[in-house]
């Protein structure tokens, strides 16, 4: 066993008790102090408040070829889930770890032909890399083992076997496998990861006991795992724990279940629209009935603290090494208990939904009410006592296992029932004798290895009797044994082991017949993990105001909020922005000084987007999104220790798989790009990248400082121009002379090349130079502007972006509107007359 020492200080005399030689008393250890010791003022610890990650065990192969296929297989043991995954990727590997990302891995398995053995001296053999995604693999997830798997294990056909063996009966097998079966590299993948389960993790599951499903890549939006830190999406940057992400502001859920598919879906958030609506559609019911509210959240409480994947891959799965473990029976003696109650509560959850008017929340009851569940219920019933309830701690739990089976099922696991009765009975007559014997109270306390005597600090008065050993302080209370207990204590541990091993035979024989409709229980954990986590969604959009969005292919945010932000910042202090943003203004470049706003601005514009297409509610007055296929980001400025990589050369890397990766249906933001190497050369860079994502017609969110790029950029039709607004204040000890309003505003800053003047103003520099240098200034800046305003480039642009804004708008109308007939027309009619004033005065100055 680990044992961890730890320094405890040294008692005064005068605090033990009197001892004989024989018992000297000994304190215990207090734990150490830790974040969890405190009592938490958040929400309360709930299943799904623990964080499910680094359970997965990923086998990964990869393609020979220059097309860099890739397979992935994943499986969580604990939980009866395997996930596979092929697809083709880029360069960097960036939808390979992105998949990595949304099951996270314990465990990485790859071919032993991917990495070659190098001596270091005498002390061994070290793995060294001959496979570019492994090296990429490492220095994703640097604390997670990599292991060689002899290259015979990956086999297509095994694969492909396995897969029929073990894949629950349900509606999709069949998918599944014509899916996966022309998939090579993620069948070799699945062998090597079953075989991996057989040998070394000594576990074989059932057949047809494990939830299999192919991953398609085209259904999510892909989202770049350095975007999704940098956003916190599932984690805090600054502090692990804290809750200050959108999945932990999201997060309400009553079920592990729920907690995982929350987090999936943060990661890669669903891109059909029809989807989407319908999780909608829940949500807003939930947030307009009160009722339906209230029912729904009482009936999940009864599943609180309840993994029902857990729970059935525990009971399916076996040694491949069968051990005669008493612990192993109490393991699931405790888990069918838990399976019983998990059950008999869905019925609860199937009532409340009866009502209900969404499509969704209809077809969730329909997968409650599955009679398969209602057989499982009575083979559950025929053999196990209706009494017995699970605790966690003490007698009583171990009485719930001992008693869990009814009666007369096994003559002999009576008789070890009532032998473990008779020795707990005797273990208390001891205790009262002892007590009537010596005239103090005392009391039996049971713990892991058995009972131990009890009792209260103060009441006892001078020393110990003889007898008594092992003597520990623990929460102001004295424990202690004496060798006649522990005798007893053995005698009734062998009645345990032999009551809970009998046990553990007739569950056994429960769960071969419980797994005919295993696919039942699946489906019923689906259902429960997706109507906890929309109530979680209708709970978060009740509590902060959140409003629900439209998906019309126009980006249109009005008073959006920054759903962290909101969290941490005092009510009423935080200002709401617009977004807008559709074809004719497709990529937007924003400015302003530093501290103004920009990043947050852009950050806003991402999470608003993720949590739309998740199917929440949003932090705003009005919203209308776009689906994406894929939300990458640029947004930190650091240099790269791990990868050796300075700043530029880190955004330069970003640079090329945003490139790569983008399409006209993705959406980018792009903080600050250029800003490693020196100004001519940032900005080159920065309008060679930017025509390159304005070519793609993609929405792009562009924060520079570089105010050359609003000139450089100008001719694009597609480019606008916004900035964070700025009001000067005089400076004094407390302000230096800008007041940060975080309103995003049309045009590009008008002052944008003044802000030194005005510093300048305010460090009391002469009259006289002031005025020149305002003067120069504004003369190069009406230069400038007569020169562009006489440009035919100038005019030609000016004509594009009008042209393209009337297209935009047109097909907005049509595809989208919902105005009558009359005033659609006279919308048109306004519209094209703001046109035609723009064609007339680019005509006049010709």
């Amino acid at each position: 066993m680990w044992s961890r020492q730890t320094s405890g200080s040294s008692r005064p005399a005068s605090r033990r008790p009197p001892t004989t030689g024989q018992n000297k008393p000994r304190t215990a250890q207090s734990r150490p102090w830790t974040g969890q010791s405190r009592v938490s003022t958040a929400r309360p610890q709930t299943s799904a408040s623990t964080r499910h990650e680094g359970s997965f065990v990923i086998a990964v192969l990869e393609g020979r070829g220059v097309g860099r296929e890739v397979g992935l297989a994943a499986l969580d043991k604990d939980i009866g889930r395997v996930v596979l995954v092929q697809l083709s990727d880029c360069q960097t590997y960036v939808k390979t770890l992105h998949q990595m990302h949304l099951h996270k891995p314990s465990l990485v398995l790859v071919p032993d032909t991917f990495l070659s053995m190098a001596a270091i001296g005498s002390s061994g053999k070290r793995a060294t890399s001959t496979s570019l995604l492994v090296e990429f693999i490492r220095e994703e997830f640097p604390d997670t083992q990599l292991e060689p798997i002899s290259r015979k294990y990956w086999n297509e056909t095994s694969g492909l076997e396995f897969i029929q063996q073990l894949c629950v009966e349900d509606e999709e097998r069949a998918g599944t496998i014509l899916a996966v079966s022309s998939k090579y590299y993620v069948l070799s993948a699945c062998s090597a990861l079953f075989k991996y389960a057989e040998i070394r993790q000594n576990t074989r599951f059932s057949a047809g006991s494990l939830r299999i499903k192919y991953s398609p890549v085209d259904g999510t939006m892909m989202i770049d795992p350095e975007s999704a830190k940098n956003l916190e999406l599932v984690g805090n940057m600054s502090h692990r724990k804290s809750y200050h992400s959108v999945f932990g502001i999201l997060n309400h859920t009553y079920t592990a279940m729920a907690a995982r598919l929350l987090r999936v879906n943060i990661l890669a958030p669903i891109t059909v629209q029809t989807s989407i609506d319908a999780r909608l559609d829940v949500v807003e019911e939930l947030v307009q009935d009160e009722d339906l509210f209230n029912e729904v959240r009482s009936a999940l409480k009864t599943l609180n603290s309840m993994d029902f994947d857990k729970l059935i891959a525990t009971l399916a799965a076996s040694e491949t090494i069968l051990t005669n473990s008493a612990k192993a029976a109490s393991n699931r003696v405790t888990q069918m208990l838990n399976l019983r109650n998990a059950v008999r509560n869905l019925p609860l959850l199937q009532k409340s939904l009866e009502n209900t008017k969404s499509q969704l929340l209809r077809i969730i009851r329909d997968m409650l009410l599955d009679e398969r569940l209602e057989k499982i219920d009575s083979l559950i019933r025929a053999s196990l006592n209706e009494d017995t309830a699970p605790t966690k701690h003490g007698i009583a739990a171990v009485n719930a296992r001992v008693y869990a089976v009814k009666a007369n099922h096994n003559r002999l696991l009576d008789v070890a029932r009532e032998t473990y009765k008779e020795n707990v009975g005797d273990i208390y007559s001891l205790c009262n004798a002892l007590t009537q014997t010596h005239e103090i109270p005392l009391t039996l306390f049971y713990q892991e290895s058995g009972f131990v005597f009890s009792m209260k600090k103060t009441d006892l008065e001078g020393e110990l009797p003889k007898g008594f050993i092992n003597v520990t302080l623990k929460k102001g209370k004295w424990q202690f044994s004496s060798m006649e207990l522990k005798k007893m204590n053995a005698r009734m541990q062998d009645a345990l082991d032999e009551t809970l091993i009998l046990s553990d035979k007739i569950i056994q024989d429960l769960v071969t017949e419980i797994l005919v409709n295993v696919g039942a229980l699946y489906k019923a954990s689906e259902a429960v993990a997706l109507v906890d986590m929309l109530w979680s969604f209708s709970h978060s959009a009740i509590m902060r105001n959140y409003v629900r969005p439209e998906f019309t292919g126009t980006l249109a945010v009005k008073s959006g909020r920054h759903p962290v932000l909101e969290t941490v910042q005092s009510a009423g202090t935080l200002v709401p922005n617009d977004i807008y943003c559709d074809d004719s203004s497709s990529f937007q470049i924003i400015q302003g000084p530093n501290m103004s706003g920009k990043s947050t601005y852009l950050r806003q514009v991402g999470l608003l987007s993720v949590m739309a297409m998740c199917g929440s509610f949003v932090p705003a007055e009005y919203a209308s999104f776009r689906i994406h296929d894929a939300l990458l980001t640029r947004l930190s400025n650091d240099d790269d220790l791990e990868k050796n990589l300075s700043t530029f050369a880190s955004e330069m890397a970003t640079s090329a798989m945003i490139l790569g990766l983008a399409t006209e249906r993705s959406l980018i933001l792009v903080d600050e790009l250029g800003r490693g190497t020196s100004p001519r050369e940032g900005i080159g860079i920065s309008h060679a990248i930017a025509e390159g994502l304005i070519e793609q017609k993609c929405f792009v969110f562009f924060a520079t400082h570089f105010a050359e790029l609003s000139t450089t950029l100008s001719r694009q039709p597609s480019v606008v121009n916004l900035h964070l607004a700025v009001q000067r204040t005089r400076q004094s000890a407390s302000n230096f002379g800008m007041l940060f309003q975080y309103k995003i505003v049309d045009g590009a800053p008008e002052e944008t090349t003044h802000y030194g003047l005005e510093l300048a103003r305010l460090a009391d520099l002469p009259i006289d130079v002031l005025t020149e240098a305002s003067r120069v200034s504004k003369h190069l800046t009406e230069l400038q502007t007569r020169h562009q305003a006489q440009s035919d480039s100038s005019k030609i642009a000016m004509r594009r972006k009008a042209l393209l804004k009337l297209r935009t708008n047109l097909t907005q109308a049509f595809e989208h509107s919902a105005l009558p007939d009359e005033e659609l027309l006279a919308y048109i009619g306004r519209f094209q007359a703001d046109i035609t004033k723009v064609f007339l005065y680019s005509t006049d100055t010709d």
